[in-house]
This record gives C-alpha cells, structure tokens and sequence, in this order.
C-alpha cells in the first residue's frame, strides 16, 4: 500500500501544470545600490580633504564610530538581501580600500564571500565609488576608472567606475556605479556638471554597442538629478531605440515609497538603475523597490513624517545608517543545462 501511494503522487505532479517543477530553474540575481553617506576610515589623508572625518576634527569621527557605521552598513546589506545577500552592490562616498576591506571582512558580511572593485577619482575630499560582488555569482574579468572631463576644467569629482563579468547565463555583464557631482552651490549652477557625467556615461554605454552584440548594461547611481532632468535623458538616449536604457525608478507611481532622500521635507528620488533591452529580459519587475525598512528612519520633527537615520544631522551625530535610502532589483538568471 505504501508503495503504490507513493507512486500515485509521484504521477499527480509530474502531470499537474505550471508546477513549478515544470519551470526552468532560475537563480535570483539581486541588485542593491546605496549611497553610505561619508564612509570614511579615521586616518588623515593628505592628498585629500578628510579633516572633518578624524578623531579630532570638528565630528569627532573615532574609531568607535567608524566601526559602528561599518556594523550598521553590513546588516542593511543583510536585511536587503533576506535569505541570500546582493549579488551585487554599488555604493557611494566611500573613502578607500581599506574601508572595503574592513567592511567586507571584519562585519558580518564576512561569511558572504564578497569582494570589491573601487574608483580612484580626484573628489577633493577623497569620496568614490564601489562594486561589492559574490565571486560565485559573478565572474570578474575586469575594471577601470573613468575620469570625467568637464567644461570646468578645474572641476575635481568622483570617477565612473566600470566593472564587467560573466553571469551564470554565460552573459558578460557591463556594470557602471555612479555619484555625479552634487547641486551645492544651486541647481541651475551645477547643472553642466552634471550633463557632462551623463555625456560620458552615455559614450561608454555607446562604445559597449561597438564591441559586443546587445550589450548587457546595467547603471546604478546616486546622479544628484531626478528622472525627468536632462542628465538623465541623456544617459538613456531615448533617440536611438537599440541603445536605449530603461530607467527602473523613474515612475512613482509604481514605486513603493516616496523616495529615497529627502531634503527640506521633501522627497526626491536621486537614486536611480537603468538597464539595457538585453539585461531587461531577466528582471523580475515586482522586485523594483526602495528598501524602506523601519529602522532606516527616524521622526522628522521639522518638516513632519519620517526621514532617513542619517549619521550627522549637521554636525550633531545620530549613529544611524545614512541619508539615502538603498535601491533594489532581482533578475531572474536561467541556470544552464547540466
């Protein structure tokens, strides 16, 4: 009796449809961005502007506190991550490789088999950007630093960073991490800025269309712009249907939050992922959202509402986790044929 029991589930699932024994099997490939605000170890660098970030510079940035913002970074990675952390995480206003290293090796993110690629530009307090990727979700082939040149020449700002690898599909992968230069000192004033990344971003997305055949992109950034701004038309390059990148955070309305910064009351998405044609067949489209955790946040009690934890509110310190809010998307890879 036993046996023919077991013979007879086996028969109802193997011919029930759309089980999902029935489907491919996929592995899910999450995406994270976020910007850590002011990521700085506590060692003076002289080539840059980092006195506000030492021990005895006007924040009193310690060890203890740098610590701490390393802990609290590693468990929003974790918390976006559920059951399985990012395959791939872009970040912001880090300072340099040793605090990647210490980020990826001495919090709990150790045990997730991470490494990293950095940008080396000439921000003059020494912030760049940053690719963590899991080695066995994403094979490295190679990196580079993108200087940027303005119309200003004597503008000085983060670097693009380019980093491609191969995905399980047997995909290679172009992916570019961003922080364009920011509106202080007035929108309108820093706009050139601004369109000049996106002009150079939008080469490289070019040149990648000359090499490969549908170039699989993917762009992530803090661009201090928001999506309908004119740097970020640029970047997506609606002229030119086959080079056209999607903007996955461009529609509020299919948005889950507000989003992800705000400033004087008011919320902004500068945070943004865009996605070649190519790339855009893996997304799961449910998956686009703003982590917006409950302990990200803290009362606003001048404008009302919510706003991020940040570290500094000024220069009062808060030992939160950042002023932004970070940016996630999963793509669903189809694993080979054995």
């Amino acid at each position: 009796m036993i046996r023919r029991f077991v013979i007879l589930l086996t028969v109802i699932y193997t011919l029930t449809p759309d089980d999902t024994a029935a489907r491919l099997p996929e592995q899910v490939f999450r995406v994270m961005f976020y910007n850590v605000e002011n990521l700085f170890d506590t060692y003076d660098d002289p080539l840059t502007e980092d006195d506000e970030f030492l021990p005895d510079g006007p924040r009193h940035w310690t060890p203890k506190r740098y610590y701490g913002h390393l802990r609290r970074v590693a468990q929003v990675v974790n918390a976006v991550g559920e059951w399985d952390t990012p395959a791939l995480i872009g970040l912001c206003e880090v300072e340099n490789d040793s605090v990647l290293t210490h980020l990826i090796y001495r919090t709990q993110l150790r045990a997730q088999n991470y490494r990293y690629c950095l940008s080396h530009g000439n921000d003059p307090r020494g912030i760049n950007t940053a690719l963590l990727y899991q080695r066995d979700k994403f094979k490295y082939m190679d990196s580079r630093s993108v200087r940027i040149h303005f119309r200003d020449k004597d503008k000085r700002s983060r670097d693009i960073l380019h980093v491609w690898g191969e995905v399980i599909t047997g995909d290679t992968l172009d992916v570019f991490v961003c922080h364009f230069p920011s509106r202080s000192g007035g929108e309108m004033e820093t706009e050139q800025a601004r369109i000049d990344a996106a002009t150079c971003l939008r080469h490289l997305c070019d040149s990648l269309h000359q090499m490969r055949h549908s170039p699989n992109i993917l762009v992530m950034g803090d661009f201090n712009d928001y999506p309908s701004d004119r740097s970020i038309q640029i970047i997506l390059n609606e002229q030119q249907p086959e080079r056209k990148l999607k903007n996955l955070f461009a529609d509020p309305k299919t948005l889950n939050f507000m989003g992800s910064h705000k400033y004087q009351g008011e919320w902004s998405q500068l945070d943004q992922m865009m996605i070649s044609a190519s790339w855009e067949r893996y997304l799961k489209k449910s998956s686009v959202k703003i982590f917006d955790a409950p302990f990200l946040f803290r009362e606003d009690k001048t404008h009302r509402g919510q706003r991020p934890w940040r570290i500094y509110y000024g220069f009062k310190y808060e030992g939160g986790f950042s002023d932004h809010l970070p940016i996630v998307a999963d793509f669903l890879l189809p694993l080979p044929d054995e």
